[in-house]
């Protein structure tokens, strides 16, 4: 079986991606899952650039990664200087890294008008920085920086930059689609061709621009090219980059060759949702593959045939990638829908069953009012659980009040006073907040995490409101949608009030309750 090299630049490449920050120490915890995975090059980010990077370095070379090697990424000399004098390259020989990435210009248009030099000072600037590099022991891949821009407009140049990368002692050629805008007929084309011109590994880097940036990754491969580059979740720059974890499972399951290996394709599912947490990013729930709603079946018609050969609508077995199949509750999906819920969280239910007939009812009422239980299965288990008397409530609320106070100095304060039992005793808290559901969520928060610790390992990801009658005016029912995150998992949760800080607190308080739950603690 073929195998393919996947290279990682989620630290370098997805950390430049818009609300995306990460300190050493969530690099670090990338770069142990990435290794984890299989992944075979981790780029760790630019040494040369900032601090941040280089003791990243330093820290990351006294891991003894398993299955992953860490490459420093840096550019070809500056114009008119030495190898040996580039502050850069200089950073990039004592980053402690066996491998670097130079990224050099292969597109004309940029030599003249963003470096300003001759395109014979650019090609003589490759060549001295990969020579450079391999005199000091590193082992060099040269990325060609918009590479299909440039074999487009200056097919004779763009084969001279990665030539003179080959021949001053590159391992990899990487051809680059830095803008995104590449069609993937194209991308195939062109990899087909230099992949008869160059004898080292060819990679390809692709940019999602024009929405296509996994496409042409996999084109690239069925073109011949060796390695792919890319980031978890696709994070990146603009419209991201290509999304290494559908490109992996295709990879494998689509095009049957080998890369981070069978036994590790499990464990995509469960590492793109540590790197979007790690990352501060909402989950994608429709991400293919790994996503909530990857293998998700709503409408009674879909349920009825995946239940009897899921082959029907999925066009994998979800447990491959470490995803679950979802069955979703509705009034579209009758009772079938409620007796697979059930069993997922093994509840003893069927169709002939008196309490799925009450159920059904009551789903059928509550969606009716505004509810909307697809997109808060959180809040369904617990309905279920609660019409079933399947538990007791982790603590009683006896009142709260939510004070907003605006200032002769403009500022905008909310405090939240709250008073619960829990476990026999009685808590009395107040909390201030960003704003009246902050602040209510901060007070609960600060009321219950003496009795239950693990509280301090969520947090709220997402709160939308929605106003479902809205010839209403201010006296319509608004939804409140929840999501919430831990280390592990996401879950969202639903509350629906003509008053919001009252659907606020439905889903806060399920959203706390299902942590509990999930983490098995004994209620009061």
């Amino acid at each position: 079986m073929a195998q393919v090299t996947i290279y990682d630049t989620t630290l370098r490449d997805g950390s430049q991606g818009e609300g995306i920050s990460y300190s050493v120490t969530d690099k670090i915890r990338i770069a142990e899952e990435l290794d984890a995975l299989g992944i075979h090059y981790i780029e760790g980010g630019w040494p040369g650039s900032n601090p941040k990077d280089m003791e990243f370095y330093v820290k990351v070379a006294k891991l003894h990664l398993k299955n992953s090697a860490m490459v420093a990424f840096c550019s070809t000399r500056r114009p008119n200087t030495a190898a040996e004098d580039d502050p850069n390259l200089k950073s990039t020989v004592t980053s402690q890294a066996k491998y670097a990435t130079v990224f050099g210009k292969t597109w004309d248009l940029h030599v003249k008008d963003v470096l300003k030099a001759t395109l014979e000072e650019n090609i003589a600037m490759i060549k001295d920085t990969v020579r450079f590099l391999v005199s000091k022991g590193l082992i060099v891949f040269y990325d060609a920086e918009h590479f299909f821009d440039a074999y487009r407009t200056n097919r004779e140049y763009s084969l001279l930059c990665i030539t003179a990368a080959e021949s001053a002692g590159a391992k990899a050629i990487v051809l680059c689609d830095t803008n995104g805008g590449t069609l993937t007929s194209e991308v195939f084309r062109v990899v087909r061709e230099i992949r008869g011109q160059v004898k080292v590994l060819l990679g390809i880097h692709c940019h999602n621009d024009a929405g296509i940036a996994i496409a042409n990754s996999i084109a690239a491969v069925e073109a011949g090219a060796d390695m792919v580059q890319g980031t978890i979740n696709g994070y990146g720059e603009r419209c991201g980059n290509a999304d290494l974890i559908p490109i992996i499972a295709n990879i494998s399951l689509k095009l049957g060759k080998e890369s981070i290996g069978t036994d590790k394709i499990k464990e995509l599912t469960h590492v793109s949702h540590f790197v979007s947490e790690i990352s501060n990013m909402r989950q994608r729930s429709d991400q293919p593959y790994t996503g909530a709603s990857a293998f998700a079946h709503k409408g009674g018609v879909h349920i009825n045939a995946v239940m009897k050969n899921p082959a029907t609508y999925e066009h994998i077995d979800p447990a491959v990638v470490g995803n679950h199949r979802r069955m979703l509750v509705s009034e579209l999906g009758g009772k079938t829908g409620i007796v697979i819920r059930a069993k997922d969280i093994n509840l003893d239910l069927n169709k002939d069953t008196p309490q799925t007939k009450k159920l059904l009812d009551l789903l059928q009422k509550l969606e009716n009012e505004g509810y909307h239980f697809e997109a808060a299965e959180a809040s369904f288990e617990l309905l279920m659980k609660r019409s079933l008397k399947k538990y007791k409530k982790f603590f009683d609320l006896e009142g709260f009040r939510v004070v907003i106070e605006k200032r002769s100095d403009k500022n905008i304060t909310s405090e939240a006073i709250i008073k619960l039992k829990v476990k026999g005793a009685k808590e009395h808290t107040a909390a201030e907040g960003d704003g009246p559901v902050n602040a209510l969520d901060n007070a609960l928060r600060k009321a219950l995490s003496e009795f239950y610790p693990t509280l301090s390992k969520m947090h709220l990801s997402d709160f939308k409101v929605r106003v479902l009658d809205e010839k209403s005016g201010t006296a319509a029912r608004v939804r409140v949608l929840i999501q919430s995150q831990d280390e592990t998992d996401s879950w969202s949760t639903i509350g629906v009030h003509e008053n919001i800080i009252e659907a606020s607190w439905q889903a806060l308080v399920d959203s706390i309750e299902y942590k509990l739950l999930k983490d098995g603690v004994k209620d009061t």
